[in-house]
């Protein structure tokens, strides 16, 4: 169980999801806030220097693990978690190697949601107090 809430960005092209996703997390106690696109991630990123980002991999314009790798220069030490409907390995071993330390198989459950934010903040938190 987390002690201490953690910033968790979501990131999905899907806004009913990515929606979702956010009351979630306000309802386990997290700062939580959604965006729909690359673009906006990167410009809410460098405002909100999340904890965590829950990284949709199949963005329109940029996927997500390109988008990753961006995330690391300007907010170090956060934690991706991916959440995308692609099952291929080659793209869950892509982002892994891009330094996603999850990755969610959609439709995923409020509980398996929960479970990896917690985990992550609870990384995140020892790692950065």
């Amino acid at each position: 169980m987390v002690n201490d809430s953690c910033k968790v960005l979501v990131v999905d092209d899907n806004h009913d999801a990515a929606d979702t996703s956010v009351m979630l997390l306000h309802s386990w106690k997290h700062e939580a806030v959604a965006v729909y696109s690359a673009a906006e991630c990167i410009t809410i990123a460098r405002q909100f220097d999340p904890d965590i980002v829950l990284m949709d991999i199949g963005l329109p314009g940029m996927n997500g693990i390109d988008v990753a790798k961006e995330l690391q220069a300007i907010c170090p030490g956060v934690r991706i978690i991916g959440v995308s409907g692609f099952t291929q390995k080659d793209i869950v071993r892509r982002s892994r190697a891009a330094g996603f330390t999850d990755y969610l198989v959609k439709p995923v459950a409020p509980t398996e949601l929960k479970d990896a934010v917690d985990t992550q903040c609870s990384i995140s938190r020892d790692t950065y107090p």
